[in-house]
C-alpha cells in the first residue's frame, strides 16, 4: 500500500494524521479501489471529504450527523441530507426544510443544497462517506465509522461549546463519544417519512442551536437557504 495523503482540508489532515496511517485506513482504501472498479460509487471523489473541506476543524460549531449518502444518482455531494442545486429534495431532507420554515419563519427554499450552512460551520457529517449507487448502506462496516468515530472523538475533546445534533437512533448511538459537560447535545427522531412526527417536527433545534451560540458569545448560524 502506497503512503495513503487524502484531500482533505490541511486542518483535519492534522487533527487525523495518526488515522491515514491504521491499517484499517489501508483496507478501507483497497475496498474502495475494487467497488470503483465494479461499480458506480457516490460520491465522487473529489466530494467523499466536502464536510471537512468546506468546514475546517476550528471553524466548526455545530455537528449535524448523517448516516450515510444518499444513493441516486446526482444527489450526494459530501454533505449530509444536502443535495446539489437543482436536484429534487429527497424525503428526509424535505422534512428538514420544513421544521427550518416553521420554527425560524423562512419561506421553503428552491435549493436543498445546505454548503451555506457548512460554509458558516455547521458539520455536515456522514458516519459512511460512500456508498455503492442504489444499494443504501453497502459500505458500512468497512472502516468508516472508525474513522468518523475518531473524527467526533477529537471534536469533543479538543473543542469546546460545540452543538451535537443527533437526530435518530443511529446518530443518538454516538452520544457516548462526546464529552456532555462541554458541549450540548440536541436529540430528535430521525427526519425521515417513518419518525418525523414522533417529535422531529417541532423539535426547533435551528433556534436552539443559535440560542446557545449567542449565549456563549458566537455569532448565530444563518440558517436561510435562498
Amino acid at each position: 500500500m502506497s503512503e495513503i495523503n487524502p484531500q482533505i482540508e490541511e486542518s483535519w489532515k492534522k487533527i487525523l494524521f495518526a488515522e491515514f496511517g491504521k491499517p484499517y485506513f489501508g483496507e478501507l482504501k483497497s475496498f474502495l479501489v475494487s467497488e470503483k472498479s465494479r461499480y458506480t460509487v457516490y460520491p465522487p471523489g473529489s466530494k467523499i471529504f466536502e464536510a471537512f473541506n468546506r468546514t475546517p476543524f476550528n471553524k466548526v460549531k455545530v455537528v449535524l450527523l448523517g448516516q450515510d449518502p444518499y444513493h441516486g444518482p446526482g444527489q450526494a455531494h459530501g454533505l449530509c441530507f444536502s443535495v446539489p442545486a437543482g436536484t429534487v429534495f429527497p424525503p428526509s431532507l424535505q422534512n428538514i426544510l420544513r421544521e427550518l420554515q416553521t420554527d425560524l419563519g423562512y419561506p421553503y427554499p428552491q435549493s436543498g443544497d445546505l454548503s451555506k450552512w457548512a460554509d458558516q460551520g455547521v458539520f455536515l457529517l456522514n458516519a459512511t462517506l460512500t456508498v455503492r449507487a442504489n444499494q443504501a448502506g453497502s459500505h458500512q462496516g468497512r472502516g468508516w465509522e472508525t474513522f468518523t468515530d475518531s473524527v467526533i472523538s477529537a471534536l469533543s475533546s479538543e473543542r469546546d461549546k460545540l452543538i451535537f445534533l443527533l437526530w435518530g437512533k443511529y446518530a443518538q448511538n454516538k452520544r457516548s463519544l462526546i464529552d456532555t459537560s462541554k458541549h450540548l447535545i440536541l436529540e430528535a427522531p430521525h427526519p425521515s417519512p417513518l419518525s418525523v412526527y414522533r417529535g422531529f417536527f417541532g423539535c426547533r433545534h435551528f433556534s436552539l442551536t443559535n440560542q446557545f451560540l449567542v449565549d456563549s458569545g458566537l455569532s448565530p448560524v444563518d440558517w436561510k437557504l435562498d
